[in-house]
């Protein structure tokens, strides 16, 4: 099942890139959307229904990120001889039966539910992307960054269905159900994309521009890896509990299930813009500007608290969302040309440990608060300076390592196809 021989992988004809992109980008949206992202919006109503509390739930993301971090190292560990389109269906079956058990009433069974669902989510991530990387390669193809839409196009999707269901008084309970039958609907209509194809699943071993000379600074390397973990952990507070903090801040709103749907749309919409960038400018530069209008987004939802200032803020946060790990994970194939797949997976995995670090910390922050808003607005505040520390050791490195792409790799392209 898992070692494919030569003659039966080029006997099969690889499905057209848009059939790809499609796919892929659904994929994405299960496995990020509902799998990460589903609990977001179905905190309110399972707030509302009292069968938990913002500590509980602050540790049941939690338990979501660290299977994140487990799945981002065990993607890593997977032998390259395993089929990755049956991975691929895996995590999709997968993320379809944690998500309906979730609404099991059985709370001592959701810390290791959310967990696992977590560590399905990235295993998805890992091989969706790669596979669908795969199979673009060489077609001439300027699409594959679209496959990078899913994860805002499933926040998106959630969010709608949420609001929906919050309109009609449902449950958490039924919620997770609607969730868990979406999921399986759209892993029935991609199924058959996911099947033998007549490339091979090898990732990350196509079109990574390199660096011009062979040395590479030591220190490069962790100084990108702390920038990128700022990065989860600036974003992440807003990312688990916007809903709540819009219910705080404009209790009773008819606009409250409107920021979740519009902090995925602006995902999608910052997913094809940073396709679109100059790619001959040094890529942290693109970082840079991506953090600090995360930043300006984060730290707006705390002196502005009326329904515009979440709306914006919601797309500030949004819109750099997924553009982030499109430049980050692009920018490492220059500066570790060789073993790169593996350094993406080390990224991946910082990049979790700051988003572990996310709940704990509102944590610590509401017990030593005077109430649950003006702890809010103490995380959003340090959340915001830690976007703003990860865009100055941006400049530092530029200062430190000065970009090589105005040599030989001018010209080079910087999208994953």
């Amino acid at each position: 099942m898992f070692n494919r021989t030569k003659d039966s992988v080029t006997s099969k004809r690889s499905p057209s890139p848009y059939v790809v992109v499609l796919a892929g980008s659904a994929s994405l949206a299960i496995a990020m959307g509902v799998g990460r992202f589903a609990f977001t919006p179905i905190l309110p109503m399972m707030l509302h229904d009292g069968v938990l509390d913002l500590s509980r739930a602050g540790g049941l993301a939690t338990a979501n990120y660290v299977g994140y971090l487990v799945g981002a190292l065990a993607a890593m560990a997977v032998p390259k001889r395993w089929d990755h389109t049956f991975v691929i269906r895996l995590t999709l079956v997968a993320t379809v039966l944690l998500t309906a058990l979730m609404s099991a009433p059985y709370a001592e069974a959701w810390v290791a539910l959310r967990f696992l669902a977590g560590v399905a989510s990235a295993v998805g991530f890992v091989f969706t992307s790669g596979w669908c990387l795969a199979q673009l390669s060489g077609t001439g193809s300027s699409i594959g960054s679209a496959i990078f839409t899913g994860p805002g196009a499933g926040i998106a999707v959630s969010g709608l269905a949420a609001s929906g269901m919050t309109i009609l008084g449902q449950s958490g309970h039924t919620a997770w159900l609607i969730f868990a039958a979406i999921s399986a609907t759209i892993s029935g209509i991609i199924w058959k994309t996911f099947g033998e194809s007549a490339k091979p699943s090898d990732a990350y071993s196509v079109g990574a521009p390199t660096r011009a000379s062979g040395k590479v600074p030591k220190s490069e390397m962790p100084l990108f890896a702390i920038a990128y973990g700022l990065a989860g952990f600036g974003y992440i507070v807003t990312a688990t509990y916007l809903p709540v903090i819009a219910k705080n801040s404009i209790p009773g709103s008819p606009l409250l299930t409107v920021f979740w749907p519009l902090f995925g749309v602006a995902a999608v919409v910052g997913s094809l813009l940073a396709a679109r960038v100059k790619h001959s400018a040094d890529v942290r530069l693109h970082l840079i500007a991506a953090y600090l209008v995360q930043a300006v987004g984060v730290g707006l939802s705390v002196i502005w608290q009326d329904a515009f200032g979440l709306a914006l803020s919601s797309v500030l946060v949004g819109l750099p969302f997924t553009a982030i790990s499109f430049f980050a994970m692009n920018e490492v194939r220059r500066i570790r040309s060789s073993h790169h797949a593996r350094y993406m997976g080390l990224l991946t995995a910082v990049f979790a440990i700051g988003q572990i670090m996310g709940p704990p910390a509102v944590g610590v922050i509401m017990r030593h608060v005077v109430n649950v808003d003006a702890g809010f607005d103490l995380a959003l505040a340090v959340a915001s300076i830690a976007l703003v520390v990860g865009a100055a050791i941006y400049v530092a490195m530029i200062l430190l390592f000065p970009s090589e792409r105005n040599a030989r790799s001018v010209g080079r392209s910087v999208r994953p196809t």
